[in-house]
């Protein structure tokens, strides 16, 4: 006789939606505000552009680790404590960067502002699934999600407009305000939601993530989806270099051209939602990330034609991004699919990927330096490539075990 469904809790603690919108939008804000003004603080840094780009693949690195390991966290200590200790150190590395003297500990103050700022990207959700039922719960991280979405959409253009008007470290001190205000706000209007204790164990993390570790279907897709999306933020991190220096336009320019590229991001997303009705999921991905690589391929041929300029630059790297908005989704959605049982590790695990991939091509990227339009080119052409390589991997994998289940139960029939 199976046990009955624990009921429903009468009385749900309640967390303020605006506040986890705030700590969520600080540190997805955080990720590429300083973009824009990265040839400024090279040049008064004294710093190459390779070692000023690591401040950007470090952060998307920090934020890739800490999606392993807030969750464990605040199960066994409890979401609020956690989310405190996280914008405590969000608010002191945003201090730590605005005051630093030199490149090097510019980049480590990025790194440690990442591991606080991904408190509340992670938490924020955990807390929405605490206090609310399923069909309220859905409606709240709906409006998370769009925070992810925001917060490297509005970035550029604030990161521009400060660093152009007030200098590069107005960024930094910007973010350190924006901390403060999250932390005290949330020390003082937000309770408990969680259950402390409750841990799920080490050994039954590690065999969750060993299970999805060993299924082709699952790295396939998660890589593919990685590639196929977070391999832009390459391009994001080469961006100003690419408009400022090689093109000559003004720096608060780079911001403006930023934002028009991450909002085609969000069509993708709305022609997804639209598509996704008449198409099937694995085509949707494969033939959108087609696009990208389509897009990435014309960029790549006009950097190696001398024949770059900002309309093209534009035009390819939009058409690019509504490839990575409509991707998104579709891998996303076949990554957690691969094994029902694990779901919440596959998610943090897909999440984890998605942006150690970016970290990478973002590092990749900077170490063209000379040519960064050529450098980024190369680097979004290979990962879309791999993502297609990725996805058929996977999509075999699951054609065969769904073969396989099929036949099992035809025998245990």
């Amino acid at each position: 006789m199976t046990a009955a469904a624990p009921p429903e809790p009468q009385h749900r603690a309640h967390a303020p939606l605006w506040l986890l919108a705030l700590v969520t939008f600080s540190g997805t804000l955080a990720m590429h505000i300083f973009v824009p003004a990265l040839p400024i603080a090279a040049a008064s840094l004294g710093a190459s552009v390779g070692a000023m780009q690591m401040t950007v693949s470090l952060y998307i690195f920090g934020l890739a680790v800490g999606q392993l390991v807030y969750g464990p966290l605040a199960d066994r200590f409890g979401r609020r404590p956690v989310l405190l200790w996280g914008l405590g150190i969000y608010c002191v590395s945003g201090l730590a960067a605005a005051l630093a003297p030199e490149v090097h500990s510019l980049i480590a103050a990025r790194l440690f502002q990442a591991m606080g700022g991904c408190a509340g990207l992670v938490l924020g959700r955990s807390i929405v699934r605490d206090t609310a039922g399923p069909q309220e719960a859905t409606r709240r991280l709906a409006l998370m999600n769009l925070m992810v979405t925001i917060g490297p959409s509005l970035a550029p253009l604030i990161g521009g407009a400060l660093a152009t008007a007030l200098g590069w470290r107005s960024i930094f001190h910007a973010l350190f305000g924006l901390g403060v205000v999250g932390f005290l706000f949330t020390w003082r209007m937000l309770p408990e939601t969680g259950a402390p204790g409750s841990a799920v164990s080490a050994r039954d993390l590690a065999r969750n993530y060993g299970k999805l570790l060993r299924s082709p279907a699952f790295l396939g897709f998660s890589v593919g989806g990685g590639c196929a999306t977070t391999s832009m933020y390459a391009f994001i991190a080469s961006a100003p270099f690419i408009f400022v220096d090689q093109l000559h336009r003004p720096a608060h320019e780079a911001g403006i051209y930023l934002a028009i590229l991450v909002s085609g991001v969000w069509l993708g997303s709305f022609l997804t939602s639209r598509l996704i009705s008449r198409v099937r999921v694995d085509r949707l991905m494969i033939r959108s990330n087609a696009l990208s690589v389509a897009a990435a391929f014309v960029l790549l041929g006009a950097a190696l034609s001398g024949h770059l300029s900002v309309p093209l630059i534009v035009a390819s790297m939009f058409m690019f991004t509504v490839g990575v908005g409509m991707a998104s989704p579709a891998a996303l959605t076949q990554a957690i699919s691969v094994n029902p049982q694990v779901i919440g590790s596959a998610s943090g695990l897909y999440g984890f990927t998605q942006m150690a991939v970016g970290a990478l091509c973002t590092a990749l990227a900077g170490m063209g330096h000379r040519n960064p339009a050529l450098a980024s080119a190369i680097v979004l052409a290979g990962a879309g490539i791999v993502a297609q390589l990725s996805f058929a991997v996977a999509l075999r994998a699951q054609r065969r075990a769904d073969a396989a289940a099929a036949a099992a139960k035809t025998l245990s029939a």
